[in-house]
This record gives C-alpha cells, sequence and structure tokens, in this order.
C-alpha cells in the first residue's frame, strides 16, 4: 500500500465527501515509523511498519504532516496546525482519507465502542465464514517452517565469497564456456531432455528443482542479511496447492538506497542463473552416467524456471520487485491497473475521469501498455492453470475447482469493474454509446454471418501416378541413371548379385556334368535307367540355371512408362550394397498431378466433390496451385501418408509413434506415425493449367512436396464452430 501527497493510491477506496466529518480515530502505539527513499519526484516518503502483520505502508509528506499531529485528536486543530506550520494544502476530504485508511487496515486503537464495532466488522467482513476461508486458503496461504535470523549471521561468512567481483566474474566465464560447449554438443543434450520425459525423469527434475529453489532462497536470505534485513521467516507457500519456497524479505523496505533493495530482489535469480552456468559447464565436461543426469536436471531446472517463471514481470515473482524497484515504482501492478482502468473509462465511455496521480504522458502510456499486458498474461495463465486443475483431480471436484478459478480470478475482476460502469452509466456520453452500438454491431456480423467458408489443411503434392523403386534382392549397385526424364523401357539402375550369378554357374556347370553323364550311357546295358535318373537330374539343374537367370534379368530395372526419375539417394552409387526394404528412387508420371490433404472431423462435413481449392506449397511465394476436390474417404486415417507432416519433422499435425501393424502407410510401408486427432483424407486433382513442371520438380529434387492446401467450403459463422467446438469438449468431457 501506498500513501502519496495526492491521497491513498493503492488502498482501493472511494473518495470521501467533502461534507462528512473527519474522524480522527487514535492509532495504535505499537506502529513503528521510519524514513524511506524519496519518491520518484524527489518528495520525501516514510514507511508505516504493521509488526503484528508485518506489513509496510509507504506514505507521503502530506500524510507524515498529518500523521505527525494525529495526537491532537481533533480535526480542525490538525487542518489549523498543517496551514500555520506547512506549505502543504490540506482539506478534511485528506484527513478522511488518511482516517478510512488507517482503519481499513487495522491500524487504529479500539478505545471507543463505535471503533471496536467497526474492528469487528472487519474481521468478520474479511472471515466471510468457512466456505470463504477454505477459498483463500485453497488458493494461496503460506506454512513458515524456520526463523533463520541467527543461522544466516552465523553462516554469512561462509558464503561471503559468492559476493565478490571476482566470483562474479568466475560464474560468468563458466556459464559462456558451458553455453559454448554445450552448443557442440546440442543434438546429445536435447536427446538427454527428450530421454528423461518419463516419470522417473520427472522425479529427477522435482529433486532438482527443489535444490535450485532452496538455492534461490538462500541468495534472497543471505543478501538481505548482509545489508542488515531481518529475515523473519521461511517457508512454504501454496498457489494453487502448488508448493512454492518463500522468503520474508519484506523489511528490505528499511532500506533507503534503492540498489541494495534492487540485489535483494535480484539475488534469487542470480543464485539459480550461477548454478545454471555451473552446471550446464559440468554436464559438458562429465562422462556419461548418473552424475551427468544429475548436474542435466540441475541445469535445465534452474535455466527454465529462473527465466520462465522467476523473471516475469507481470506475476508477483522475483521479475516484478525488479522491475518495481528499477522504476522505483512501489506497487506497480496497482498503479498500472489504475492508470488503465482510467483509460479504458476515458476511451471506451466518454468520461472526463481524472488520472489517478500525476504522472507524464509517456509513462503513463508506458504504464498502461504494462497492465493491459499483464491482464492478458494473467488471462492466459488463469485458464492454463484452471485446466490444469481440472484434469488434475478427479472429474467432480476438477469442475468445481475449475469454476472457483475462473470465477476468482477472471469473473470477479471483471464484474468489479463492469460495476462501477453501471453504477456510472448516466456519464457515458453519446458518442461512446453510438461507438459501442456499431462494435457490437460489427462483432455480430463477425461472429453469427456465415461468411467464413475456407478450410485449411496441410497435405502433399505428388503425381497420380508414381512408383517407388526397389531392389528385387539384396543385391550391389552396378549402374544407375541420374534424376532426370527417363523412357517407357529405359532401364534406372542396373544391379548386381554375386550370389545369384554364382548359383547360376554352379547349376549350368553341373548341368554340363549331367550332359556328358548322358552321353556316356549310350551303348552301355543298363544305360536305359541310368538315362532317366539322369534326364531327371538334368531337368532340376536346367530349371535352377533358367531361375537364377530370371533373378538376374530381375536387376536390370526399367522405367514402366515416360516419367521422371526423383528421390534417388546422392550416396548410392557403383559398388553400394542395397538391401529390399531399401527404396532406390521414385518414379513419377509429371502430366497429373493430386494432393493429398488431412481434413479434421469438424470441417467435413463442409467438404463436397467438387469444392474448388488451392494449393500453397511449404516455403515458396509464388502462385497457388488450383483444383478441386475429387474424392473423400469415409474412414478416419489411421497413419500419416508421410513423416513430413508430422510435428516432429516441420509439419502440422501432432502424431505419435503407434505399433507395427497399425502404422502402415498407404505405400505399405511402416511410417511409424499416428495422428492424435481424427483426419480425413481428400484428394484434391490439380486442374489442367495448373501445371508442375519437370524443371521444377527436378529442383525439388523429391516426389513429395508439402503444404497447405485451402478449400472453398459450406460458409459457417464463427460463432457457431465456437460453439460445436464447446459443446464437443463439455459431451467429450462429461463422462464422468
Amino acid at each position: 500500500m501506498k500513501l502519496t501527497s495526492k491521497g491513498i493510491l493503492e488502498a482501493g477506496l472511494p473518495a470521501c465527501p467533502p461534507q462528512r466529518v473527519p474522524d480522527v480515530t487514535p492509532m495504535r502505539e505499537d506502529l513503528q515509523l521510519f524514513p524511506a527513499a524519496a519518491n520518484h519526484d524527489g518528495s520525501p516518503a516514510w514507511m508505516i511498519q504493521d509488526p503484528v502483520s508485518n506489513r509496510f505502508f509507504r506514505i507521503g509528506w502530506l500524510e507524515f504532516e498529518l500523521l505527525s499531529r494525529w495526537h491532537l485528536a481533533n480535526p480542525a486543530l490538525i487542518v489549523m496546525s498543517m496551514r500555520r506550520e506547512t506549505a502543504l494544502p490540506v482539506t478534511a476530504d485528506d484527513l478522511n482519507k488518511v482516517s478510512d485508511f488507517l482503519r481499513q487496515h487495522q491500524l487504529v486503537r479500539a478505545g471507543r465502542a463505535q471503533d471496536t464495532e467497526f474492528l469487528a466488522s472487519m474481521a468478520n467482513k474479511q472471515d466471510g465464514g468457512r466456505l470463504n476461508w477454505l477459498l483463500h486458503n485453497y488458493l494461496f496461504f503460506r506454512l513458515p517452517l524456520v526463523r533463520p535470523t541467527n543461522f544466516l549471521k552465523f553462516t554469512l561468512p561462509f558464503v561471503s565469497f559468492a559476493f565478490s567481483r571476482l566470483f562474479l566474474w568466475i560464474t560468468l566465464f563458466c556459464t559462456v564456456l558451458g553455453v559454448f560447449l554445450v552448443t557442440r554438443q546440442w543434438d546429445t543434450f536435447a536427446h538427454t531432455f527428450t530421454d528423461f520425459v518419463s516419470l522417473k525423469g520427472f522425479a529427477g527434475f522435482a529433486a532438482a528443482l527443489a535444490f535450485a529453489k532452496c538455492l534461490h532462497e538462500l541468495g534472497h536470505a543471505y543478501t538481505a542479511t548482509r545489508y542488515g534485513v531481518r529475515v523473519a521467516h521461511m517457508g512454504i507457500a501454496f498457489l494453487v496447492m502448488w508448493p512454492m519456497l518463500y522468503t520474508d524479505t519484506s523489511e528490505s523496505w528499511k532500506l533507503l538506497d534503492r540498489k541494495q533493495r534492487f540485489k535483494i530482489a535480484a539475488a534469487g535469480i542470480v543464485a539459480e542463473l550461477a548454478l545454471a552456468g555451473f552446471s550446464t559447464l559440468a554436464w559438458a565436461l562429465a562422462d556419461d552416467g548418473a552424475l551427468r543426469s544429475a548436474l542435466f536436471f540441475l541445469a535445465t531446472a534452474s535455466w527454465v524456471i529462473t527465466i520462465g517463471i522467476n523473471a516475469s514481470p507481470f506475476m508477483r515473482f522475483d521479475g516484478y520487485f525488479l522491475l518495481s524497484d528499477a522504476l522505483d515504482m512501489p506497487n506497480l501492478h496497482l498503479r498500472s491497473g489504475a492508470f488503465a482502468r482510467t483509460w479504458m473509462r476515458r476511451n471506451l465511455l466518454g468520461w472526463s475521469e481524472p488520472w489517478p496521480e500525476p504522472m507524464p504522458s509517456g509513462a503513463r502510456r508506458a504504464l498502461i501498455g504494462f497492465a493491459l499486458f499483464t491482464w492478458l498474461y494473467r488471462l492466459v495463465l488463469f485458464l492454463g492453470i484452471a485446466a490444469a486443475v481440472y484434469f488434475f483431480f478427479f472429474k467432480i471436484l476438477g469442475i468445481l475447482l475449475f469454476i472457483v478459478e475462473i470465477a476468482w480470478f477472471i469473473v470477479m475482476p471483471v464484474w468489479g469493474e463492469l460495476k462501477v460502469w453501471i453504477e456510472k452509466r448516466a456519464l457515458i456520453t453519446k458518442k461512446a454509446i453510438g461507438g459501442w452500438l456499431l462494435f457490437f454491431i460489427a462483432l455480430g456480423l463477425v461472429l453469427f454471418v456465415p461468411w467464413r467458408s475456407d478450410i485449411h489443411a496441410p497435405g502433399l503434392l505428388r503425381s497420380e501416378l508414381q512408383t517407388i523403386i526397389y531392389s528385387p534382392l539384396p543385391a550391389r549397385v552396378a549402374q544407375i541413371h541420374p534424376m532426370g526424364p527417363v523412357k517407357a523401357g529405359e532401364i534406372i539402375t542396373v544391379l548386381e548379385s554375386p550370389d545369384a550369378k554364382s548359383k547360376a554357374n554352379q547349376s549350368a556347370v553341373l548341368a554340363q556334368s549331367l550332359a556328358l553323364q548322358l552321353d556316356q550311357t549310350i551303348g552301355r546295358s543298363d544305360g536305359l535307367d541310368s538315362r532317366a535318373i539322369i534326364l531327371e537330374q538334368l531337368g532340376e539343374r536346367l530349371a535352377e540355371v533358367n531361375a537364377q537367370n530370371a533373378e538376374i534379368a530381375r536387376l536390370a530395372l526399367r522405367a514402366a512408362y515416360d516419367g521422371l526419375l526423383l528421390d534417388t539417394d546422392p550416396l548410392m552409387a557403383p559398388g553400394v550394397w542395397i538391401n529390399g526394404s531399401q527404396p532406390i528412387g521414385v518414379l513419377v508420371d509429371p502430366k497429373s498431378w493430386i494432393i493429398e490433404v488431412l481434413v479434421e472431423q469438424r470441417d467435413l462435413e463442409r467438404v463436397a466433390i467438387g469444392s474448388t481449392a488451392q494449393f500453397y506449397k511449404r516455403g515458396m511465394i509464388e502462385t497457388p496451385l488450383a483444383g478441386k476436390v475429387v474424392s473423400i474417404d469415409s474412414t478416419r486415417t489411421q497413419v500419416l501418408p508421410h513423416a513430413m507432416l508430422a510435428t516432429d519433422h516441420g509439419g502440422r499435425i501432432a502424431a505419435a509413434r503407434g505399433t507395427a501393424d497399425s502404422a502402415l502407410s498407404a505405400e505399405g510401408k511402416g511410417s511409424g506415425l499416428v495422428p492424435r486427432d481424427s483426419l480425413y483424407k481428400v484428394r484434391i486433382k490439380l486442374d489442367s493449367t495448373s501445371d508442375v513442371s519437370n524443371k521444377e520438380m527436378l529442383l525439388m529434387r523429391t516426389a513429395l512436396q508439402s503444404g497447405t492446401a485451402v478449400i472453398k467450403g459450406q460458409a459457417r459463422s464463427l460463432g457457431l464452430e465456437w460453439f460445436k467446438t464447446i459443446a464437443a469438449v463439455f459431451v467429450r468431457e462429461s463422462g464422468f
């Protein structure tokens, strides 16, 4: 909270009516008042410390002068003394604001019956019953564990080296060197991260995270102790049942030096970054084993949590306090939110509402932008937390907690602002009413008029007639045709099989031997019987010779039709051995092209045979290819036609590796990728005007080109699509 010369900014109290008689209620005697760092405009400031709740309230010059005369207990005497002894303008409204602030935060003595009743009513209002208590403690509560003041003072000399300039330079050097070495082993590092996406990996990551967070909090605690700030306690805070360590350094507001407060706020992030730097370097130098796995967890946990969460200024984590101290602007969220609400009221409702406090126009615009982005960030974050809470708990409890999350963090703040708009609706100008009317008309047109007809779907461009060429048996390459045009009957690849040739030669030699034996049986007394046996054996050998020669003849692979030879392996050269499952290349007929796209189930009913479509090849900025839908599958696609459509290979479709039986592509080869969502294959045939030239195919060096097809489907409104999506989710998740 903060009081300034213009009154209470952060307490959220309404302006007091000037005709109200000020009530000077005596303050509590245990409150402490001490000087604070000057305000941003150079005016003096002070801090009021409530030792019971360990809260601090920043006040300005006007409030200090009023409270220093509060013992007079007479509003008239206070005003007269102020006007006689100071040059500050003071009114009864200023006294009312200060009095309300003191009473609101229970900083007054309960000496009178009305004061006792007021404090009791405030306590009851804050309590709000068991349900309200449970709600507040579910969303956030703290569990103090230790009072570390004596421990920190005793052990501070042992860690004082961490505050030296030499240690800073050593840390920076090790961090840069570690990052450089990891980039040299990036494939191994990324593969390690993928391997640990498991229950065991999650346990290791959690342990590393716990160690990193302990070091983070000790960084805050030791830095605060170094500057003479008492660390009241350390413990665990639960935010939506998620445990987080915390350190109470609220007394750092006693420091007059803003740089010291900044260092205390930054100490946790610096400690984690130092741990991340040393762990990264140690991982790069360590051998494979348990130690390297532990270092990997420490490095990743520290980098991810520090950069992704702690450094964010949009939640009340370290990044927020760092930014607040850097700008010398306490209660940054509240003050920027007040400016943003005033800006909305002035621009959206036409109110002539004054700005919450004097501020240069550039700084005011920056605060407004910061508040708007903070609201958007929190909206996305709280929706994600609500979804996580829903899926984490069992269905009924998950739904209740989901509703609590949405209501508390999103609906209530929005409703609170809307209530102000409703109460002051008479102040809304006609211009603002006309603007809102036009806005809702435009919104209705966008949401409910069926204007959206385009269906975007990923797909593959390929020849309508194409043949993947395989070797009929393990063989050695003797000759291969270069990529490019081929004629029907032209040899594409000549293969050699020494085993088949050897068997053919052996069978030929045996056949010749049997033929000689057959000639020797002529004129012998037992020649008829021997001749019959030899003839049978000779027939078998000749059949083997023919079979082996046929196998050898199959190794001369010829083109079945005129076309283009593409997708040949550049490493496939004469002398290289290949097996029967290794493709040699793809023969395509460039005269006719089709596009196979995968359409989501919700959009399938909008597609019809004959619908026009355009195809935009991936990575190509050129005129799209036009075509029409020629067929639509009635069953969902069990496997992706090609791996390049999957997100793991740069595509847009989320897919997972399936079983050997389920992951068979249309060509009969195992792609191993089964789409996560229900997708249906739609075939589009290109128009004759949309020709894919041979030159273009040779430049691409591939028979398949991925891209995005835009199909002209039945028009549908955005509102109807959203309704169907929400209804589908509700139906799917309502089975509990």
